[in-house]
């Protein structure tokens, strides 16, 4: 894949013009590319000395385990997504990030991170606003787990994912493939998975969306729009701030 294609750039390119230097430093992000099939742990909490990766192709979840074993999935990461950049900063990985699908995804160290921002400072900003975002959205899903009805809950999550598939090519307002189980649901929005197959057909009943058999499809967009009260500020995707 060029690197005018990979879903890193089309998502950094939605907030800078990213020039012929910034796109020599991101194609030796790529250097290190590494194959990882389904429920592979790429980043485990406490680990010193981590690497970060950057989601090519798959689907992967950052997650944290509760003493008593529960697991609360703080983020769902697609393509063009970093896995673990905390992690290359801090002394040790405060969570855990493991590959939902079979996933193709790019080692990076922190002297990849360090010698590139040195090179190209456009892009450190892009990296810098691609951070900002994940922790923007870390606000709305606190908010989800905290303050909002279940379907709320899941009509607003399966919205956000659908804007950040559409931002690398991947999805639009018909819907999206999506390879998550009602399990990763429940462990993402704070519910069982017996009451996430209850928000769902609920929402498939009053026609406004389906997913099942890995698809999730907007079959009412602006009324699931309504009913999660959605707005997609905090995703900051209208177009790059810097030419």
């Amino acid at each position: 894949m060029s690197i005018l294609q990979s879903p890193l750039t089309l998502k950094l390119s939605a907030f800078v013009g990213l020039s012929a230097t910034d796109l020599e430093t991101l194609a030796r992000y790529h250097r290190r590319r590494r194959t990882f099939q389904a429920g592979h742990e790429l980043i485990h909490e406490g680990q010193r000395n981590q690497s970060a990766f950057i989601l090519a192709e798959g689907w992967a979840c950052s997650f944290k385990i509760l003493p008593d074993g529960e697991r609360q999935i703080v983020d769902v990461q697609i393509p063009g997504d970093f896995l673990g950049l905390r992690s290359i900063l801090f002394h040790t990985a405060d969570h855990s990030s493991e590959a939902v699908t079979r996933i193709e995804a790019s080692e990076v160290l922190a002297a990849d991170i360090f010698e590139s921002f040195e090179e190209a400072p456009r892009l450190a900003t892009a990296v810098l606003w691609a951070a900002s975002r994940d922790e923007a959205m870390v606000v709305e899903h606190l908010v989800n787990i905290g303050r909002r009805s279940a379907e709320m809950r899941m009509a607003h999550f399966l919205l956000e994912l659908g804007a950040r598939l559409s931002l690398v090519g991947i999805g639009d307002k018909s819907g999206y493939d999506c390879p998550l189980t009602q399990y990763h649901l429940a462990d993402a929005l704070g519910l069982s998975a017996v009451h996430v197959n209850r928000v769902l057909r609920h929402l498939r009943e009053e026609g406004l969306v389906t997913f099942q058999k890995g698809r999730v499809a907007f079959d009412d967009f602006s009324g699931l729009m309504t009913l999660a009260d959605f707005d997609m500020d905090y995703l900051d995707q209208d177009g790059p701030l810097l030419r």
